[in-house]
């Protein structure tokens, strides 16, 4: 296994690095520009914020005294709670590799963490991809808190070898490490309400794995786990987006589209917001799955298992029935919901799908579906096994 040092190119920031990278921060002008637009704070109260940071000495008091009451305060304006289950499954003194869903850059681990640590358990090390590192502002300031990185659009000839080291990285974080480890089940959130892994992830994983198949992936601890929006973070730019893929094959996103959505997912009203973890990936699972004969018909298998307990934990919320009917043209989930909720969906639906700028009932058709697929997807791959082992 590789020594820790030949990840430094990836890794988070540890403590003995904190110092320097605090103090190229606060003398960072985009990030000056950043905490006064965002934090709602004038220049003398951003001044003695900045004075107390510079004498912080260590990423957990930082992330104490700074990251957590603003993600408090977010939470505050812009949602109607948070809950989280499913931690009396886990052992606080385990690591675990959390595979989830992911609906919002920055919240989904942000809110993971915060909880995580509300509940006594260690925070989780997050893997973002080097896509989202814009500025360098923001590269120290996610490795500052906790994130290890995910290179993506580099040559065909360096990702066999990046693929490679995270692997190893994440191996050696699960085995031999202290915290466990966040990665969304696939590049890039969901825009169409789709929750799918893919199996190029769970082969990067098995690129370090110096044994079978079963006992390489019994011994990463695999936690599948779900994050649920009441009101999609950035439905309406998730809606543009789709929209123009949809116009144009090649579309491809800006750095400033992805800035956009970091800052409006923060911002943007998200109603009612539920983390639920499913239980870690058992023996007998992995042994059904390892018999296989194939390694890609394994890896399918257990990204379908993954799948599945995303779906079954996945919280579906009053909006999701609604936009199943409204799309379905059904009836069929109407004691789900009220007159009073459907109205409120609908007018939420128009004043968010206004800022789109694009056809209407097209981009109407977008934004139910990415409502309405969570419930479809409980419906396919949860209800109909229940219902099989019923019959």
């Amino acid at each position: 296994m590789h020594p820790l040092h030949n990840f430094d190119d990836i890794r988070p920031y540890r403590n003995d690095e904190f110092s320097t990278v605090m103090t190229r921060l606060l003398n960072d002008p985009e990030f000056n520009h950043i905490m006064l637009k965002n934090l709602k704070k004038d220049e003398d109260e951003l001044a003695q914020m900045k004075a107390a940071m510079a004498t912080t000495k260590t990423i957990e008091v930082f992330q104490d005294q700074f990251v957590v009451p603003v993600i408090n305060q977010i939470l505050a304006s812009s949602s109607n709670g948070l809950t989280m289950n499913g931690l009396e499954n886990l052992d606080k003194k385990q690591r675990y590799l959390y595979i989830s869903n992911h609906r919002d850059i920055i919240l989904d681990s942000a809110l993971l963490n915060v909880e995580m640590h509300a509940s006594g358990f260690n925070p989780t090390e997050i893997a973002i991809g080097s896509n989202l590192l814009i500025f360098p502002w923001i590269n120290d300031f996610v490795r500052i808190n906790r994130s290890f990185i995910v290179n993506r659009n580099i040559p065909v000839k360096q990702l066999l070898t990046s693929s490679r080291l995270l692997s190893l990285y994440i191996r050696k974080m699960i085995t031999n490490g202290s915290d466990s480890i966040w990665i969304a089940q696939r590049e890039g959130r969901a825009k169409d309400g789709n929750d799918i892994t893919q199996p190029s992830l769970l082969k990067m994983l098995n690129m370090s794995n110096n044994d079978n198949f079963f006992d390489g992936f019994r011994e990463l601890k695999i936690v599948p786990m779900a994050i649920s929006y009441e009101i999609e973070p950035c439905g309406n730019e998730k809606v543009a987006e789709l929209k123009k893929r949809q116009e144009d094959p090649n579309f491809q996103k800006t750095e400033k589209d992805d800035l956009l959505s970091m800052v409006s997912g923060l911002k943007n009203q998200k109603g009612r917001i539920h983390i639920q973890f499913g239980n870690q990936i058992d023996d007998e699972v992995l042994h059904h799955i390892a018999a296989e004969p194939g390694m890609n018909e394994r890896l399918l298998l257990l990204a379908e298992h993954i799948d599945k307990e995303i779906y079954k934990n996945y919280r579906l919320f009053p909006n999701n029935y609604i936009a199943y009917d409204l799309y379905f043209k059904t009836a069929k989930y109407a004691s789900n919901y009220n007159d009073e909720l459907k109205k409120s969906f609908i007018e939420l639906t128009h004043s968010r799908l206004q800022l789109v700028h694009e056809d209407i009932e097209d981009s109407m058709e977008l934004w139910l579906k990415m409502y309405a697929t969570p419930v479809y997807n409980y419906e396919k791959n949860v209800l109909c096994e229940v219902t099989n082992l019923v019959l």
